[in-house]
This record gives C-alpha cells, sequence and structure tokens, in this order.
C-alpha cells in the first residue's frame, strides 16, 4: 500500500476518536435515578408545652423581717413589735447558744428576748416542741410550788415556757425562762399547737424557711 494512503488513513482514524470523546464529554449528566433518597429537610424543634398558670404559694414560714436589735440582747431585755404585721402561724425560735427566743408571725419576727435556760443535770432539750397546754397562773408541782407565771408547756417532764426573773441570768431546770412582760404577751399571741424551735448555734436569717427546722 502506498506510505502516503496509509498515513492518511491513521489521521483519519485518530480525529474520529477525538471527536468521538469530544461528544461524550459534551453529554449533558444524567438525571438522578427516581429512587436516590433525598435529604430530609430539618424539623424544626418541638415548642415546649404550655405550662398551666400556677399561683405563688403562700410561705407564712419563711423570714421577710428581722427586728433592727443592735448588739446583744441583756438579760431582762426584751423587743416586741407587730405594728403592721400581717396574720399568720406563730412560730418560736430558741437558740440555746445565743440564750435568746424569736417570735415570728407569718415569717415576720414581732418579738425577741433574752431568757433563761437550763444547764447541767437539767438541760433544756433540743428539738421541736408544739404547745401542749397553757396556764396563765401555773404554779409548779415539781419545784416546791414555784410560780410559773404564762406557762406554756413543751414536754410531758416539765419542761415549759414561763415568765421568769431573768436579771439576774440565773439558769432553770431546763424551762425557757423570760420576762414577765414578754411572756404575757407571748402568751396572748400563741395557741395550743404553735411550734418551738430549740437549736443550738443556728442562727436564722431573711429567706431562712423556719419549718425547715
Amino acid at each position: 500500500m502506498n506510505p502516503r494512503l496509509l498515513l492518511a488513513s491513521g489521521v483519519l482514524a485518530i480525529a474520529v476518536i477525538v471527536g468521538v470523546f469530544a461528544l461524550s464529554s459534551s453529554e449533558p449528566a444524567a438525571p438522578p435515578s427516581p429512587h436516590a433518597v433525598a435529604a430530609a429537610p430539618a424539623r424544626p424543634a418541638p415548642k415546649p408545652a404550655p405550662q398551666p398558670s400556677v399561683p405563688p404559694k403562700d410561705e407564712p414560714f419563711v423570714i421577710k423581717r428581722i427586728l433592727p436589735i443592735k448588739g446583744a440582747i441583756k438579760y431582762g431585755e426584751w423587743h416586741w413589735d407587730e405594728a403592721n404585721v400581717p396574720a399568720g402561724p406563730i412560730v418560736m425560735t430558741v437558740d440555746l447558744d445565743a440564750r435568746v427566743i424569736s417570735v415570728f408571725r407569718g415569717g415576720y419576727e414581732i418579738g425577741t428576748s433574752a431568757v433563761l435556760l437550763g444547764t447541767g443535770d437539767t438541760p433544756t432539750p433540743l428539738g421541736v416542741f408544739p404547745i401542749t397546754e397553757k396556764d396563765k397562773d401555773h404554779v409548779s408541782n415539781i419545784y416546791t410550788g414555784a410560780p410559773m407565771p404564762y406557762m406554756q408547756r413543751l414536754t410531758n417532764d416539765g419542761i415549759t415556757l414561763h415568765g421568769s426573773n431573768v436579771e439576774l441570768g440565773y439558769a432553770s431546770h431546763g424551762c425557757v425562762g423570760m420576762p414577765v412582760d414578754f411572756a404575757a404577751k407571748l402568751f396572748g399571741t400563741t395557741k395550743i399547737g404553735d411550734k418551738v424551735y430549740i437549736t443550738r448555734g443556728k442562727q436564722v436569717g431573711l429567706g431562712d424557711d423556719l419549718a425547715g427546722g
């Protein structure tokens, strides 16, 4: 065969191959398969369920006021101020370390006094004690007929709140003794079932829960 004809045939074959590649590269991409899984659209975050409107609870045992008293309370000293204090349950606290009783109405401190407490063989007990008996003119049947005015009983074995001569700071036989005038005000304020929390060194402040002990 003529060499020039052979060369021409080779050039033509190359041109055909190049054309085929050009056509294949210019064809549009095949449409996606109808069975392809499309990405799921993002789901919005669920909204929280509406909460029912609940009125705030009455919290009569949360301390809302402390009487503004400067310095330590001396024996024989007491304070009482219930002006503009709303009605509410009465709770009393006695701190054996501070030797002080505090009276709260609905969370507002209305009275406080230095008190006599037991020592030695007859200590004032720790705990929560409801008032179980009240006697304005009580006379002790345990301690040789000693007068215990405005007595409010806490235990069956003789522990009470009562009026006493506290100016000299003598110890009691376990009772909580307080100035007679203060005891009279307290007697007129409390009722059977009101509680006395007797603690040692546990001071309470604004926002504390008295009922939590």
